[in-house]
């Protein structure tokens, strides 16, 4: 049953994920409703659904469009390939209970804020309201303890997102503020203080890196939603132990 349950979970995962990619890339220009079947971007031919299946298609046609024979973005089958691995992961740390499916919830908005930031460097609004109704009907059913750590969580993570606004005059935007304040309320105050170590870490490095490779230049400006992702990411799955080692360490 456990094999069974996580080849599911990795085909849900896959499944969903494309259909996450076409939320990330529409929302933003207000196509997501607007066009019923998907199409190639670049010659825009409505794509058969033998062209839409998650990683497969990408790899039996050599990443090019059939029809004109473009390059497809290859965002398009990794993030498919990270939402199966997430949601297999997501099942294989927490196994069959409720808070699975908050961690469905978070990889599902994580994966869409990825690919939204990469392409727009916009975290849609829509798009972390939705989310944040379905985590208030959650925690409601589920409260963090104690249930006040959500609001602390939620207006310390907006509320020193603006602080940073205000003294980096621009560093980051009002979508990662947004954002901050969603994950606090899900995640606590606690939480969210891993989150932000983490996400400021993993930037740093990853951009020195660019930085020094010369893949970007210095003005060039790098969306830090995936960074919170990945922050939040692990502070969600390991955040505990990280307190309870700094904890037992420094103290």
């Amino acid at each position: 049953m456990t094999t069974f349950l996580t080849i599911y979970f990795f085909i849900l995962g896959t499944i969903l994920g494309s259909f996450y990619n076409v939320v990330g890339l529409r929302l933003p220009n207000g196509e997501l409703f607007k066009e019923e079947r998907s199409y190639c971007p670049k010659c825009h031919k409505t794509l058969t659904w033998y062209e839409l299946i998650p990683i497969l298609s990408f790899l039996f046609q050599k990443g090019r469009c059939r029809n004109c024979k473009q390059n497809i973005s290859p965002l398009y089958p990794t993030m498919e390939l990270l939402s199966g691995f997430t949601f297999t992961l997501s099942y294989y740390l927490l196994g069959w209970q409720l808070e699975l499916l908050l961690a469905i919830l978070l990889v599902s908005v994580f994966h869409m804020i990825i690919v939204s930031d990469i392409a727009y460097m916009i975290i849609p609004n829509r798009l972390l309201l939705f989310f944040f109704v379905l985590f208030l009907i959650y925690r409601i059913i589920d409260p963090l303890t104690p249930w006040w750590s959500s609001i602390i969580g939620g207006v310390g993570g907006i509320v020193l997102t603006a602080a940073i606004i205000l003294a980096s005059k621009g560093g980051m935007g009002g979508g990662d503020m947004k954002l901050f304040g969603l994950l606090g309320f899900v995640l606590g105050w606690q939480l969210l203080l891993v989150t932000y170590f983490l996400s400021t870490l993993i930037g740093a490095v990853v951009s020195g890196v660019l930085l020094a490779t010369g893949v970007i230049q210095r003005k060039n400006p790098i969306p830090f939603g995936p960074f919170i992702v990945l922050g939040a990411s692990f502070a969600f799955f390991s955040g505990r132990m990280i307190i309870d080692w700094y904890l037992q360490t420094f103290f």
